[in-house]
C-alpha cells in the first residue's frame, strides 16, 4: 500500500499551469497516475477473487482489510485525477498551443473515462458473483427454497428472518458457516454498491466535462477537415496541371515531328529538282559541242 500512498501524496501537490513544458510534465504525470489507477483496479479484482475462495477466518479478515484500504486509496486517487483534469480544462489558451492543450487534455480525459468504466465493470461482475455465491449458500441451508425466498435473502429484503427460520429447520452441520458467509457477502455487496455509486457520479462528472469540450473539439475537427479538403482540391489542381503540361509537351513533339517530315520532304523534292537540272545542263552541253565542231570544219 506504500506505493498508493506515495501516489496520493504526489497527486495532492499543486499542478503546474505555466508554459508548455510544465503542461507536458503534467500530462505525463497524469498518465502515470492513470496507470496506477488501472493497476489498483486489477488488484481489487484479485482481492475479490480471493474473497470468493474458501479461506479461514484470519485470511478472510486480512483480505477484507486490504480490499477496504485499496478501494479507499483508489477512490482518493480518482477524485484527485478528476480535479487535475478539470484544472487542465480551465487552462485553454489561444493559438496552436491552446489547441495542443485541448487535444492532449481530451485524450487523457477519455483514458480516465475508460478506466472508470473498467472499474465499474469489475465491481458489477463481482457483485453478480457474490450474489450467486449467496444463493448457493442459502440453498445449502434450505434446498427447497423458492425463487422469492432466494431473492429476498440475496437482496437482504427481510432475508435475515427467512435465513434464521431456515436454520431452525436445517439439519446440516455447515448451516451456521453458510449463514455467516451470507452475512459477510452482504457487507461485500454493500461496499460494492457504494463504490458503484461513487463511480457513477464520477462518470457523470467526466461526461459533463466531455460535453463541455465537444464544441471546441468539433471546431478543431472541422478545421482539420477543411484543411484536408483544401489539400485534396490543391492536389486535384496539381494533377490537372501535370496532365495539361504532359499534353502540351506531347502536342509540341507531334508538331516537331510533322515539321521535321515536311522539311525532309521539301529537302528531297529540292534535291530531286536540283539533280534533274544538273542532268539537263549536262545533256545540253554535250549536244552543243558537236555542232560547233561541224561549223568550224565548214569554214575551213
Amino acid at each position: 500500500m506504500s506505493d498508493v500512498r506515495d501516489s496520493r501524496t504526489h497527486l495532492g501537490s499543486s499542478a503546474p499551469t505555466d508554459g508548455m513544458p510544465a503542461f507536458y510534465n503534467e500530462i505525463s504525470s497524469l498518465q502515470d497516475s492513470l496507470r496506477t489507477f488501472n493497476d489498483n483496479v486489477t488488484r481489487i479484482s484479485d482481492l475479490h477473487s480471493r474473497s470468493l475462495n474458501n479461506m479461514d477466518d484470519a485470511a478472510a479478515q486480512r483480505n477484507a482489510a486490504q480490499l477496504d484500504e485499496l478501494v479507499e486509496d483508489t477512490s482518493a486517487l480518482s477524485a484527485t485525477l478528476k480535479r487535475r483534469i478539470k484544472a487542465l480544462e480551465a487552462q485553454g489558451g489561444p493559438g496552436r498551443d491552446g489547441q495542443i492543450r485541448k487535444q492532449q487534455t481530451a485524450l487523457v480525459k477519455s483514458k480516465f473515462v475508460e478506466a472508470i468504466q473498467n472499474y465499474q465493470s469489475v465491481e458489477q461482475q463481482y457483485r453478480t458473483k457474490y450474489k450467486q455465491r449467496m444463493e448457493r449458500q442459502f440453498k445449502i441451508v434450505k434446498p427447497d427454497a423458492t425463487p422469492e425466498e432466494v431473492r429476498a435473502v440475496v437482496n437482504d429484503e427481510q432475508g435475515g428472518q427467512i435465513f434464521s427460520q431456515a436454520l431452525l429447520n436445517s439439519r446440516f452441520t455447515e448451516s451456521r458457516a453458510a449463514y455467516r458467509e451470507v452475512q459477510e457477502r452482504h457487507e461485500d455487496i454493500k461496499r460494492i454498491e457504494q463504490t458503484l455509486g461513487e463511480l457513477a457520479q464520477l462518470f457523470n462528472d467526466m461526461s459533463v466535462l466531455v460535453e463541455q469540450q465537444d464544441e471546441t473539439i468539433n471546431a478543431i475537427e472541422t478545421q482539420a477537415a477543411g484543411v484536408e479538403k483544401d489539400t485534396e482540391i490543391g492536389l486535384q489542381y496539381t494533377s490537372k496541371a501535370v496532365d495539361s503540361a504532359r499534353a502540351a509537351r506531347k502536342k509540341r513533339w507531334i508538331c516537331f515531328f510533322i515539321i521535321l517530315v515536311i522539311v525532309i520532304i521539301i529537302a528531297i523534292v529540292v534535291a530531286i529538282e536540283v539533280t534533274k537540272n544538273i542532268n539537263t545542263n549536262k545533256t545540253t552541253k554535250t549536244t552543243v559541242a558537236p555542232a560547233a565542231t561541224t561549223t568550224v570544219c565548214c569554214i575551213l
